[in-house]
């Protein structure tokens, strides 16, 4: 499989690179010298970009938030776990997907994968946190989003 570089990738193609099961978004690219360090292998802080990048892409795809407008809600992450399971080394293609498993009245868990030649090589689970604009206090998901999280992703409403 020729794996097209920043364009959200189907189920088939997930399963081509042996994602199992797919994942609501799913995004590849390839490993950059830029992003290696002293030992020839993929920086620890590099995974976080790369979660962080396709985390940004959800938010925007799900309408959550645009990132454009002072309305917008503030996004945070309360809480954050990260699993290095195998290294990357350079110019190794790689996809990275994003779903959410559970979402509550504000806030929502996230469980982001790193995937190389058929294997996981990192996820990250983290709670994010909607605020007010002005950060005064929580920020209701909007019933279009929850409704995504529920059939899209298959999420299980906490509340």
């Amino acid at each position: 499989m020729t794996l097209p570089y920043h364009t959200p990738l189907d189920a088939a193609q997930q399963a081509s690179a042996g994602i199992d099961p797919a994942q609501p978004l799913a995004m590849g690219d390839q490993v950059r010298v830029s992003e290696l360090d002293v030992l020839n292998h993929v920086n620890n802080a590099v995974y976080m970009e790369w979660f962080e990048r396709l985390r940004i892409r959800y938010v925007q795809d799900w309408g959550i938030s645009s990132y454009q407008y002072a309305t917008d809600p503030r996004i945070v992450i309360r809480s954050g776990t990260i699993h290095y399971k195998q290294e990357m080394r350079m110019d190794e293609n790689y996809i990275t997907t994003c779903g959410c498993v559970a979402y509550r009245n504000t806030s929502f868990t996230l469980c982001q994968q790193l995937w190389a030649g058929g294997t996981m090589r990192a996820r990250f689970d983290c709670v994010l946190v909607l605020l007010q604009p002005d950060g005064s206090g929580g920020y209701p998901i909007p019933e279009p989003v929850r409704s995504r999280f529920a059939t899209t992703d298959k999420a299980t409403f906490e509340g």
